[in-house]
């Protein structure tokens, strides 16, 4: 058969987003493109962004075998270029190579991670020179997370080495990236302070041989997280969450563990630039600081991160480099782990959404478009 389903989200000009799967003709690669055919696709929260977009998740129903959810007239301003556009949806995936055009042939048959959007799907088409090509005895459902986890987490310690900065704190780090990043600061002699809300998640990190834990949840968290910066002189964190006093409790912890460590004093803080990036948004409401200058000193800042620019940042060479990182180590340090796998239509029952939705660590699930 030349058809190909896949999962679009779109936004109507009734005000109504419209989550449902779709047909159109099996793409044909060109000289340099390759063909395929996808087998395991996860979710993650950056997809949820194009999936779920601004509907409201209170006025979820399910409509004539689609999805559909109001979106408040105050988004819809933001909408006006994705109006009426059936959107594809994904990040990225993995398959096998079914059909390659002329000048991509040595890849036939081989087993292939991509990042490129559109990978809920049962086929994709895409440039050879994009794909990750992955070791002999790795499977699609092992590679299906190659991309935005794995290369975020190398990333952040990329980006550590790049700013003068020695150590890392990271926010909801019992997530499947947290645990990629604490096997990296280990393999790499890198300290990390992790920062979760659950016990259970302590003891998860713990078991990996995570060192510096600290529980949001508990009362002496601000006592906790001092300590753990004071020890490994962390300047510099990222933050899933996205929103409340996460952000501003890091740096207050920051500026507090360096002016332990000073040897003098002085009216404007600690003199070491104390850095958060926000790269996720797990909280949706907004970012609270506190009195900034009195709290943090005068050398500090917050900033939104982004992978694709990094990327572009440190250029072709050290992206090769990374990815063969990943590829050697995808069934140990980057080695991802799933709740539920389903099809197509699975994904898109009601039962499904609302636990994806939630963006729950542990909750993660994966597509097999071809299920």
């Amino acid at each position: 058969m030349n058809i190909n389903k896949q999962i679009t989200s779109t936004v109507t000009d009734q005000g109504k987003l419209e989550i449902a799967i779709t047909e159109s003709e099996r793409p044909v690669p060109g000289d340099n493109e390759v063909l395929i055919e996808v087998q395991a696709t996860p979710i993650n929260p950056s997809d949820l962004g194009l999936l779920l977009g601004p509907g409201d998740i209170n006025t979820l129903k399910v409509e004539d075998s689609k999805i559909t959810m109001d979106v408040p007239a105050a988004s819809m301003g933001a909408m006006q270029p994705r109006l009426n556009i059936p959107m594809p949806v994904g990040n990225e995936g993995s398959g096998v190579v079914i059909e390659a055009g002329a000048n991509a042939q040595e890849l036939m048959g081989k087993v292939v991670s991509v990042v490129g959007g559109g990978m809920y799907s049962q086929y994709r088409c895409l440039p050879a020179a994009s794909c990750i090509v992955m070791n002999e005895g790795t499977e699609p459902r092992d590679c299906a997370s190659s991309f935005v986890n794995p290369l975020t987490a190398l990333a952040m310690v990329e980006t550590m080495k790049m700013e003068g900065h020695t150590a890392l704190v990271h926010t909801a780090a019992a997530s499947n990236l947290g645990q990629m990043l604490v096997k990296i600061c280990a393999d790499d002699g890198v300290q990390l302070v992790n920062i979760v809300r659950k016990q259970e998640h302590v003891e998860l990190l713990k078991s990996i041989g995570a060192e510096f834990i600290c529980n949001s949840s508990d009362d002496d968290f601000m006592d906790q997280l001092t300590l753990a910066i004071t020890k490994t002189k962390a300047t510099l964190g990222f933050d899933a969450t996205g929103g409340g006093e996460l952000s501003g409790q890091i740096l207050t912890c920051m500026e507090l563990a360096a002016r332990k460590n000073a040897t003098e004093y002085s009216p404007y803080g600690s003199s070491e630039h104390k850095q958060v990036y926000i790269y996720g948004a797990l909280n949706d409401s907004s970012v609270t600081l506190p009195n900034a200058v009195r709290t943090f000193g005068m050398y500090w800042g917050i900033g939104g991160f982004l992978l694709t620019p990094f990327l572009g940042k440190v250029g072709f060479e050290k992206v090769g480099e990374l990815q063969a990182r990943v590829a050697n180590e995808i069934k140990t340090t980057f080695a991802s782990s799933y709740t539920q796998e389903v099809s197509l239509k699975e994904a898109l029952t009601l039962e499904s959404l609302m636990v994806y939705a939630k963006q729950a660590t542990g909750e993660k699930f994966l597509i097999n478009p071809n299920g």
